[in-house]
């Protein structure tokens, strides 16, 4: 079990689309596991935070992102491809969400280090019991790595 479970579980979601962030931050709520989510709207807001906290504190940065590749600006797999220069942003784990099912897009996404590739359901429910799995691999099982050196 991880033992960051004592604390809130902190997300970086990086989409652009409102309703999917609602979607998102709504399904998580229903979790018995305390989440705190940060939205980012583009790749270059995402970067913007991630630099922000880093230089703070590395212990203030997220324990995963959740990140769509259609966005402006700065799109998902550029995102992916900026923090593989970083040796602190690239630790953390990197769940794609995203609507495409395009090969191209999973086999690029795995290749700039993604640690899953997920596309985003219709439905509701099935939209939250994918996030319930998402948390109970993640949060409960998975062990997320130290953000200090």
């Amino acid at each position: 079990m991880n033992e960051r479970l004592s604390e809130p579980i902190d997300i970086l979601l990086v989409e652009d689309n409102p309703g999917d962030v609602r979607l998102t931050e709504e399904a998580f709520k229903q979790l018995p596991t305390e989440t705190t989510i940060h939205v980012a709207t583009d790749g270059d807001e995402a970067l913007d935070q991630l630099s922000s906290k880093r230089d703070e504190r590395a212990s203030s940065l997220p324990d995963l992102i959740l990140l769509d590749l259609n966005l402006p600006r700065m799109g998902g797999l550029e995102f992916l491809d900026a923090i593989q220069d970083d040796t602190t942003l690239r630790r953390i784990p990197v769940l794609v969400l995203t609507s495409s099912n395009a090969v191209e897009d999973v086999l690029e996404s795995y290749t700039l280090a993604a640690n899953a590739y997920l596309t985003k359901p219709t439905d509701p429910i099935e939209y939250t019991e994918m996030v319930e799995s998402v948390a109970e691999f993640w949060f409960e099982r998975a062990a997320l790595p130290p953000m200090t050196p």
